[in-house]
């Protein structure tokens, strides 16, 4: 990783809504987060729900700092997306990887992972972690 990069962190939801209401959430929450490049997949490209290759492919190169690319997803076709942006192989920065968390609560935990300068493979084990929060 190269002094000063990030992990990226691209969050894919079938609404694009949900998917930039995260994003903010996220970066709010991990305070210096801020400059954690963060970018939300949502939707299709013509708005609607759904999930969009091309808006995933976008993100993905919008935060690739070369630092790799963490990609948080909420479900079904979401995943499948993002599995098929990755067997295509140039599809997706080198690096990016499909991070198996909770969409919100893990969103938070690579933000703020991201934010300490961690590799990609500690944004990963901490947004997977988040498995594991307990809310009672």
């Amino acid at each position: 990783m190269g002094e000063g990069r990030l992990v990226g962190i691209v969050l894919v939801s079938h609404s694009a809504e949900v998917a930039a209401s995260v994003a903010e959430l996220a970066k709010g929450l991990a305070g210096g987060g801020a400059a954690v490049p963060v970018a939300a997949a949502g939707g299709r490209p013509g708005g609607g729900l759904g999930t969009s290759a091309e808006l995933v492919s976008a993100a993905a190169a919008a935060v690739d700092q070369g630092a790799g690319v963490a990609v948080l997803t909420d479900l079904g076709s979401a995943v499948l997306t993002v599995k098929a942006l990755l067997a295509e192989g140039d599809e997706l920065p080198d690096d990016t990887r499909l991070v198996d968390a909770p969409f919100v609560e893990g969103a938070v935990a690579a933000v703020v992972t991201a934010a300490t300068g961690a590799d990609l493979d500690a944004v990963e084990a901490a947004a997977a972690d988040a498995y594991a929060y307990r809310k009672a």
